[in-house]
């Protein structure tokens, strides 16, 4: 217990020390920042502002009711993340749930962590941070992801260090972005799963995309119903194989046979087939018949 008030003591300390205009910190080779910057310290509602970068767009309020309950109960047990923006305002790096039922309870404090970043680093900071500790939704996620790439240039080797992920499972959430918006939509709200999504997006025509979606939700399928469903769509676009042409038979006038029985002197034998094909038979009399056919053939 003595800790406790201790460490809290120390907080409203370092709190003091931050509403001095005499030793306002900007960066961390000023004076005293050592006692500030990664410290927990008690700081005022009023002087946080909300990250502009904040991932999360959607904050359930009845989770929000919850948590207020709770830190009403037992006071706030995770400090939230903030960076300074100037003499006495900060700005939320992470921890918004936190602030909003901390608002809700009417705290006029809250512990927190201060840093001192860049716009670019609250950004990583907010996302990665949000990323790994809360549950977002799949889209936002892979909003988030999209949004370091885009803003940061980080590429998915390099988020994969960041936020201790897959490259490949980063790969699976961006490709989300690529699905129709209301299906995106139905991912947010919960009416279909990730897993439904991956297997929807193998499908290029959108209007495609959201006739299956529909289904999905209609028919309650399972991933694996809706992964057969999207199969027997793309068999359908493979183009049927090629019908082999059938030959159609023809005669051969009898000029034409006695011409063959002329020019080999003997009765040539010629039969066609219904779909074309046919063979020519030539006889002989004896191997000196056969010698004359072949000089005949050779010439």
């Amino acid at each position: 217990m003595a800790k406790a008030v201790q460490k809290q003591a120390l907080g409203r300390g370092l709190s003091a020390l931050l509403k001095d205009p005499e030793n306002d910190i900007k960066s961390v080779s000023d004076k005293n920042a050592d006692k500030v910057v990664g410290n927990i310290i008690e700081l005022d509602i009023d002087s946080i502002e909300i990250n502009p970068f904040q991932p999360r767009t959607n904050f359930n309020e009845e989770s929000i009711k919850e948590l207020a309950s709770s830190i009403r109960e037992l006071g706030v047990i995770q400090p939230i993340t903030v960076r300074k923006l100037d003499f006495n305002k900060y700005q939320l790096i992470s921890g918004e749930r936190r602030l909003r039922a901390s608002k809700v309870v009417g705290l006029t404090t809250i512990p927190s962590y201060i840093r001192i970043a860049n716009d670019n680093e609250s950004l990583v900071m907010a996302l990665v941070e949000n990323i790994q500790r809360h549950d977002l939704d799949p889209i936002e996620i892979a909003l988030s992801y999209q949004r370091l790439i885009d803003e940061i240039q980080l590429t998915q080797e390099q988020m994969s260090e960041r936020v201790g992920k897959k490259r490949s499972t980063i790969a699976n959430y961006l490709r989300l972005l690529k699905l129709d918006p209301i299906i995106q939509t139905g991912i947010r709200d919960g009416f279909i799963s990730m897993g439904h999504g991956r297997a929807i997006i193998n499908v290029e025509d959108q209007d495609v995309q959201t006739d299956i979606y529909q289904k999905i939700v209609s028919q309650n399928l399972s991933v694996r119903e809706t992964e057969a469903l999207v199969k027997i769509y793309q068999d359908g676009l493979k183009p049927a194989p090629a019908k082999a042409k059938k030959a159609t038979s023809f005669a051969i006038a009898d000029e034409q046979k006695k011409a063959f029985t002329e020019f080999f002197g003997s009765k040539i034998e010629v039969k066609i087939a219904g779909n074309g094909k046919g063979k020519i038979t030539i006889p002989f009399h004896s191997e000196e018949d056969f010698n004359r056919i072949i000089k005949l053939i050779n010439k």
